[in-house]
């Protein structure tokens, strides 16, 4: 009796342990995507990281060749059209802009989701190919969720960027799962099953959980920052992305905005918005 309730209990965990794994594999999943043709005078563009992938992105000119660019980030699960608004009016007020599909989203060439880490080759690249292309001017970056925790997670920092917004960004890889589990099952399922999955870092990306903490990075981005969250955020709590202003080592404003959510985030193009952002931007890419 008692060897048969040993192979049960077996059974049950590696039953558990199995479906574990597959919401892992279900939450990085790569999800591809159709984006809408640009139109004229955006046009769409193709970009090679450094290991060998081909990014989509769709590059709008600015009032010059040589005037400030502005690279946006889209969250995870999205593509750049989820940008596609904010990229608009930027370009209207005289920036260049690129927006990208990261690998795995969109039109660019499928890989598992990896929550920023790998997503940041693609940042990279995209920013190398926008500063190039504008002659060498001051590029911005505007980065969500996913977005911005690929543009301080490169393998050798944050982007060079020269100004960052940072929008409802997580502060490392733990607390993202654990919030987006307790809100779905609660505070001691989300305790239990948080390890299970932020540790299947080592088998799917080769690193530690550890490595994927956008804010052990934000002392190293000297650009100014604005960091932006929502006071409604479930999945990145007004009190961590205050934490994640206080870890910027240079020039920062934080701005938390009333009644919003995480999802409001991917898609905030608000009269508001528009002003602080465009304002910010202007102070620090148009700086003489």
């Amino acid at each position: 009796m008692r060897g048969k309730l040993g192979w049960v209990t077996l059974a049950a965990l590696v039953l558990g342990l199995l479906g574990v794994w597959l919401i892992g594999s279900a939450l990085s999943r790569s999800t591809p995507a159709s984006v809408a043709d640009a139109k004229l005078p955006a046009r769409d563009v193709w970009i090679k990281t450094a290991d060998g992938l081909d990014i989509a992105g769709t590059y709008r000119p600015g009032n010059s060749l040589s005037a400030p660019g502005i690279l946006l980030l889209h969250g995870n699960g999205a593509s750049r059209a989820a940008t596609d608004a904010n990229a608009a009016w930027l370009a209207e007020q005289g920036f260049a802009t690129l927006t990208i599909d990261f690998r795995g989203h969109g039109e660019s060439d499928a890989a598992d989701h990896s929550f920023g880490l790998f997503e940041a080759r693609d940042a990279k690249a995209a920013f190398e190919w926008l500063r190039k292309y504008q002659g060498g001017a001051r590029i911005g970056v505007i980065g969500i969720s996913l977005g911005g925790a690929a543009a301080l997670l490169g393998d050798e920092g944050p982007l060079p960027a020269d100004a960052m917004v940072l929008q409802a960004v997580y502060p490392d890889i733990r607390s993202a799962i654990r919030n987006r589990l307790a809100e779905r099952l609660g505070g001691a399922l989300a305790a239990l099953g948080e390890p299970l999955l932020s540790y299947q870092s080592w088998l799917r990306q080769g690193v530690g959980p550890e490595r994927m903490a956008p804010i052990s990075a934000m002392s190293k981005a000297k650009a100014p920052v604005l960091v932006i969250g929502g006071a409604e955020d479930v999945y990145t709590p007004e009190t961590e992305t205050r934490a994640l202003f206080e870890a910027a080592g240079g020039a920062k404003e934080l701005w938390i905005v009333p009644g919003l959510g995480h999802a409001g985030m991917s898609d905030a193009a608000t009269q508001e918005y528009r002003a602080r952002v465009g304002a910010f931007f202007s102070r620090t890419l148009r700086a003489s």
